[in-house]
């Protein structure tokens, strides 16, 4: 199996309506891909983190194989989310591993 976890703060200068609907988006969004897309075990998007955290945004994936994560990564829907929300994020961090 591989992990794929990737975390984003929203941006600063959105107010906190703005940010609230974009984190809304970006959860709907990534997590219909999960449907569409095979190979996937499973694919949550966490948008109320608690206050010790220092991430806005969370993605915590799991995929049968990496062929599986690199069929996600290319997927057009994942595409039209990442597009989404690189305009309404920053400070993208990302971890892959396999177990």
């Amino acid at each position: 199996m591989v992990h794929h976890i990737v975390l984003w703060n929203l941006k600063a200068d959105l107010t906190q309506q703005e940010k609230h609907e974009a984190a809304a988006r970006i959860k709907n969004e990534l997590e219909a891909v999960k449907e569409q897309v095979s190979g996937v075990i499973s694919l949550n998007v966490v948008t109320e983190p608690l206050t010790s955290s220092n991430k806005d945004i969370g993605l915590i994936s799991v995929f049968e194989d990496e062929e599986a994560l690199k069929n996600y990564q290319v997927h057009p829907a994942h595409v039209a989310a990442g597009s989404y929300i690189k305009t309404v994020t920053e400070g993208r961090t990302c971890l892959d591993y396999e177990e």
